[in-house]
């Protein structure tokens, strides 16, 4: 597993414990303000009843936060600044849908304002590999903060795809300086952060945040494949990037898996098994046993 973080130079930089504020200087961003700070409180209501005695302490409940539509892919961020977030994360992965190569997940803090609306921010997979390099850029320049996570092949047959995928999700959230005050995930809650998050559904599509870690942990994962090619030039891995296309059946069928490949997935569980199966004929020690498939679970039947 391996973390990248960084955070370009803030326009606002946060004061130091007990410094005196500058005039004119930004709030710490690193702590939700005091209004979000209120939802963790319980606040008591002294009214009394017919009877004359005090109600328990009732749970303070926050104003509804009410995004709006014509706030367009900034809207959820907007919202929750308005309820007192002053920085809202966004988490999303790239690699996950394909059988061979890492599963790279991305964070990214984008600041308020016009700097933080980048022009044509959109899900990564409607972009061309050329826009997505040239939003890149811009996001990595402009972020607040932005974390990588790269989970490899090996991690993910040992633990899982949706444990990886949850686990890189929130290793990258936590890598991220200053911490977020809250936090949007693509698709699946992350629990255990230590700060709110909430899970959207096609969060990359409706939310600027998460469309731009989609762009940034996209364009790393597809230049790892790249690089991955010049060692595996047999799979051809600069163009399908690792996922499943008949170029890459074809590859895997007469080639086996590499070391590249997740051994967990059926597909590759079958090539190596024909791959030893046809080794062993090679040799003349075949036996009847080898003529069977790889049993499958359930989920790999489904998927199947």
């Amino acid at each position: 597993m391996v973390v990248v973080a960084a955070a370009p130079q803030a326009v606002n930089p946060t004061p130091q414990p007990g410094a005196p504020r500058q005039p004119g200087s930004g709030r710490d961003l690193s702590t939700p303000s005091l209004r979000a700070r209120n939802v963790r409180f319980v606040m008591t209501q002294s009214v009394r009843t017919r009877s004359g005695q005090r109600p328990a302490a009732l749970p303070f409940r926050p104003p509804r936060v009410v995004v709006r539509r014509e706030s367009g892919l900034w809207a959820y961020e907007t919202a929750l600044r308005r309820a007192g977030f002053p920085t809202i994360a966004g988490a999303d992965e790239a690699g996950r849908g394909a059988c061979a190569g890492p599963l790279v997940v991305a964070a990214c803090v984008l600041p308020p304002g016009r700097r933080g609306e980048i022009d044509g921010l959109a899900d990564s997979k409607l972009l061309t590999p050329a826009v997505r390099e040239q939003l890149y850029a811009q996001i990595v320049a402009r972020a607040a903060a932005w974390s990588i996570v790269v989970l490899p092949a090996a991690e993910i047959d040992r633990t899982g795809l949706h444990v990886a995928n949850v686990a890189g999700m929130r290793r990258a959230l936590a890598a991220l300086s200053p911490r977020p005050a809250y936090a949007l995930t693509d698709g699946f809650p992350v629990p255990g952060l230590g700060f709110p998050t909430t899970a959207v559904w096609k969060g990359d599509a409706v939310v600027a945040c998460i469309a731009a870690a989609s762009i940034v942990a996209k364009v790393t994962r597809d230049r790892m494949m790249v690089e991955m090619h010049a060692q595996f030039p047999h799979y051809d891995f600069d163009r399908h990037k690792g996922y499943v296309t008949p170029e890459h059946a074809e590859a895997l069928h007469a080639h086996g898996p590499c070391v590249e490949h997740r051994a967990s997935y059926i597909n590759v569980r079958r090539a190596a098994a024909l791959q030893q199966f046809g080794a062993m004929l090679d040799n003349g020690s075949a036996g009847p046993s080898l003529t069977r498939e790889p049993s499958l679970t359930r989920s790999e039947q489904e998927i199947a």
